[in-house]
């Protein structure tokens, strides 16, 4: 990939907004968009045209905390409220911070969130074998009391306690699409999707409806770059290169993957499914789905995405050769 102007959807892990082994409080999570934002106006000084979705993990647990502790004091909030209220907090966070780092470049340049809400399947086989973590470790005690009172699903953690997991369908459509197309061709520099999306079923007679469910925010990431006609579909995580044999004496770095070679390493168990295999799987998505001929994704680290884009680091995934 050469470095030319480049449409391209950033998909920012969790910690591009809040570093890992610290508390993650306000502040912290600023600090850390802050340097974030540095790397992404580099890359719209360079000429690209950015469309910014991100995770919430780390986010949405403090949320479902705070309505544990609060439960006898003030009414719960449903896990589709959190991804929207997530949305629009992270949202203001990226785009301030972006605003900030134009303004001290002489840019008068602004970003703009877009709530953003993603239709899933209600016979999605996902919502009959919950699978995603959410939320605080709870002892058996209280484990107990939300399943009997709320009808949570809860899976045991060794030396932790007690955790919630909820159904990972998934995503079928972006209702703001056709919203976020028009924006993005316009020039908005825009935040959307965070989180993966509200999730939300269409009911034949009712309309749409909220469901207590994560969606995969890499997945979601896939559906905007194509649905914006992308050229690449960056995704950001923890490393500068997508590993075989991670943390093995052969672990060896991947500078480039076609698709039939993706799918044979996601076969062999070689990316985890709670880790980087969803990563893979959003670049295959894209690349498969993608009307564009010159579509590529890349997985590479927030602080290596520039050098990346020069071709010094990162992992490439394009398509097979015809």
């Amino acid at each position: 990939m050469t470095d030319s102007t480049l449409r391209i959807v950033v998909a920012l892990g969790g910690n591009a907004l809040c570093e890992p082994g610290t508390e993650g409080n306000i502040a912290q999570q600023f600090a850390r968009t802050r340097a974030t934002a540095v790397h992404l106006a580099d890359l719209v000084d360079s000429g690209h045209r950015l469309l910014i979705t991100h995770g919430n993990g780390p986010q949405v647990g403090n949320i479902l905390r705070r309505v544990e502790i609060a439960s006898r004091e003030v009414y719960p909030i449903d896990l589709g409220l959190c991804v929207a209220d997530t949305q629009s907090s992270m949202g203001y966070m990226i785009c301030q911070c972006l605003v900030n780092e134009f303004r001290k470049r002489g840019a008068n340049r602004n970003a703009f969130t877009i709530v953003t809400r993603v239709v899933v399947d209600a016979q999605d086989p996902a919502f009959a074998h919950p699978t995603k973590p959410i939320g605080p470790y709870l002892s058996q005690e209280e484990a107990e009391r939300h399943s009997r009172e709320d009808g949570w699903h809860l899976v045991p953690v060794p030396g932790r306690g007690m955790r919630r997991v909820v159904p990972s369908p998934e995503p079928r459509t972006i209702e703001e699409m056709d919203l976020l197309k028009k924006l993005y061709d316009q020039g908005e520099l825009l935040v959307a999707c965070g989180g993966g999306g509200i999730p939300v079923i269409d009911r034949p007679g009712w309309g749409y409806e909220g469901v207590e469910a994560v969606i995969d925010k890499d997945l979601s990431a896939a559906m905007l770059a194509v649905g914006i006609e992308a050229d690449l579909l960056a995704i950001l995580t923890e490393v500068p290169q997508v590993y075989v044999d991670f943390n093995k004496p052969t672990q060896r770095a991947l500078d480039r993957l076609t698709v039939s070679e993706a799918r044979r390493l996601l076969a062999e168990d070689q990316f985890p499914p709670g880790s980087m295999g969803p990563k893979i799987q959003a670049g295959i998505n894209f690349l498969e789905q993608s009307a564009n001929p010159g579509a590529q994704a890349l997985i590479t680290s927030c602080l290596a995405v520039n050098g990346a884009l020069a071709g010094k680091t990162g992992t490439w995934l394009v398509r097979d050769e015809t």
